[in-house]
């Protein structure tokens, strides 16, 4: 019997909330147990900190320490909080922050220092997860469709499972077991900009500035007009490959509504390049608490969307469990990624492991 080993997963998503840490044991390929979850929310200071080296410029080096300690502080707060030592982890995924993205010039750069992290949670330590994929020719994203599969074994398919980070990002899995994965567009982070920018909030709270407004469909129409949407997966993109000056014309509200109506139509886009039509949608990211966007999508979709809760996942631990599982599947050397998730030649390890320093 293949080996389990217990995991932890962070993940620093691209809009910037704050550090997901997941427990998950799994032998890489089937998902044994779940367990406990958190979020660390950044402080405001950390959070523009990453801000400001987002495109890869700025102070790297030191904002790059601050997030690899700001990570291990949330790994000690887990840990006590869940009542797990050490001793009961076995291996730590660790994403890092994406800060540029460009696989068609062969760069892709997450911050996190795995080895500085693992010396200072005590910890084995995997992170790097993307740039093997890049180098072989792959998108580098996404990396959670895997996992989306291992956990959707039993559902009924063909499924989209729709991730509604900062970056928008889709699952297809059909009955066959096969998978076709690829951003969708713009996510949460061009919402929450715009929500920060004319509120000083950070987020679009229960939808409602996106609910007063009205769409602007000249913009609209407009950006559907981007060439991304017509090209075949497998594709991704970086959190600021789009330019948002045509809707800074927009008042607050109908700049929202727009941008909710840009997001959810992007996915219906989407759509138009799987290989057969989905039986369901199952909607992850923080995305799926916004009711606006939800109700935007059960508008643009052939079948209405239903949150990962609807089948017992949890979406808020979702990505941070994914890391784990990624980890795990890394040590034993097997694929992260495939021709159909992001464009690799074969299907592709990677991640670098950081083993504990001898004494």
């Amino acid at each position: 019997m293949t080996q389990t080993l217990a995991a932890l997963g962070l993940m620093s998503g691209t809009s910037l909330d704050g550090i997901d840490v997941a427990y998950l044991r799994t032998d890489g390929v089937t998902v044994i147990e779940t367990g406990p979850w958190a979020t660390f929310p950044y402080e405001a200071t950390m959070r523009e900190a990453i801000r400001s080296v987002l495109g890869g410029v700025g102070p790297v080096s030191s904002v790059e320490e601050l997030l690899t300690r700001a990570h291990a502080e949330a790994v000690d707060k887990f840990l006590a909080e869940s009542d797990l030592s050490r001793a009961d982890i076995d291996l730590v995924g660790f994403h890092g922050h994406t800060i540029l993205h460009r696989p068609e010039e062969g760069r892709t750069w997450q911050i996190g220092d795995g080895g500085l992290l693992g010396r200072l949670v005590a910890i084995p330590v995997i992170n790097d997860f993307r740039s093997a994929d890049v180098a072989a020719g792959g998108q580098g994203a996404p990396l959670v469709p895997l996992f989306h599969a291992a956990l959707a074994h039993d559902l009924e398919r063909p499924l989209a499972v729709l991730n509604l980070g900062g970056v928008a990002n889709v699952t297809w899995i059909g009955a066959d077991d096969s998978i076709v994965a690829f951003d969708t567009g713009p996510g949460n982070a061009p919402l929450d900009d715009w929500v920060r920018r004319r509120t000083g909030r950070a987020m679009d709270d229960g939808g409602r500035l996106a609910a007063a407004g009205r769409v602007d469909a000249e913009l609209l129409a407009t950006f559907l007009r981007h060439p991304y949407f017509d090209r075949a997966p497998p594709k991704s993109l970086d959190r600021d490959d789009f330019t948002w000056t045509l809707v800074e014309r927009l008042n607050g509200e109908d700049g929202a509504a727009t941008l909710v109506a840009i997001i959810t139509a992007a996915v219906a886009r989407a759509a138009e390049h799987f290989p057969a039509r989905v039986k369901h949608w199952l909607v992850t990211g923080g995305g799926r608490h916004n009711p606006a966007i939800m109700a935007a999508l059960s508008e643009r979709l052939d079948s209405a969307p239903r949150a990962v809760e609807a089948v017992g996942w949890n979406g808020d631990a979702l990505e941070a469990q994914a890391f784990a599982y990624l980890a795990v599947r890394s040590q034993r050397g097997l694929p992260l990624s495939l021709p159909s998730t992001t464009g690799v030649p074969r299907p592709l390890t990677g991640g670098r492991y950081h083993p504990l320093p001898e004494r």
